[in-house]
């Protein structure tokens, strides 16, 4: 287990997961950065706000500077554009402000992100890829159905390979607390880099632990841009011309930031 970063900026900190995040990141000790459009006060005071647009690359050096992780709660709609103009180029537009600058990553996508022919989680895969493409130590969380737990339906369990697509909340559900706390915790555990999870609840009482937990995965392999179990068939040849270029940009930024 590390110390974990000092300074986390949670992007999407004022969503139905993200002021979990920022919970949970105070609860741990963390000092919180919020990216927020405005400078309305809704999250607690201890709170820097740094004001700045996911869709605008322009606004957003001040918020990552400094900051040790970087946690993405943000989401949109299922519609394909929306995923690819926010949430897809949020992380590209984040990864581009840091040029290249080590930090930690948690990374929230959705259970069945590797649906085929699925549009808009084709993106929410193409963000995965940006932050395995990018040199930082990462975990990707892809959780199940929010909030749809049964009474002591609390246990987390961690799944790979993203089987699970009936797209109902029969491929899994997970509270958003949960969601929260498996991101926060992620940014301390060594057995947590380099992990994709499908993240689910079972019956059961929450574990006071994660590692062990995270010890059951698979890391994905460094030579790859998909999960480590994942069954995945999008060529970068053939992937749109904005992720090709983001992956090259994004790769140059890994190389200066190492040479």
């Amino acid at each position: 287990m590390t110390s974990g970063p000092s300074t986390v900026l949670i992007v999407g900190a004022t969503g139905s997961v993200g002021r979990y995040a920022v919970a949970a990141a105070l609860r741990q000790g963390y000092a919180v950065r919020a990216l927020v459009r405005n400078r309305a006060r809704v999250l607690p005071d201890s709170v820097e706000l740094a004001v700045g647009d996911l869709t605008r690359p322009d606004t957003l050096g001040p918020a990552v500077e400094g900051v040790g992780a970087i946690v993405f709660t943000h989401g949109s709609t299922t519609r394909e554009r929306d995923v690819r103009d926010n949430d897809y180029a949020g992380v590209a537009n984040i990864l581009r402000a840091l040029g290249g600058r080590r930090v930690r990553f948690a990374l929230m996508t959705a259970i069945g992100t590797t649906r085929p022919g699925v549009a808009y989680a084709q993106w929410k895969l193409r963000s995965e890829r940006l932050v395995r493409a990018s040199g930082n130590p990462y975990t990707i969380v892809r959780p199940g159905w929010f909030d749809y737990n049964q009474p002591g339906q609390r246990k987390i369990g961690m799944l790979q390979g993203d089987k699970r697509q009936s797209g109902s909340p029969a491929d899994g559900v997970i509270a958003r607390d949960q969601i929260a706390r498996v991101l926060i915790d992620s940014l301390h555990l060594d057995a947590a880099d380099h992990k994709t999870l499908e993240l689910i609840a079972d019956h059961g009482t929450e574990q006071d632990d994660l590692t062990a937990v995270f010890n059951t995965l698979t890391p994905d392999p460094g030579e790859s841009l998909d999960a480590a179990e994942d069954t995945v068939d999008l060529p970068v040849t053939g992937e749109p011309a904005t992720l090709r270029q983001d992956l090259a940009a994004i790769s140059a930024g890994d190389h200066r930031a190492h040479g």
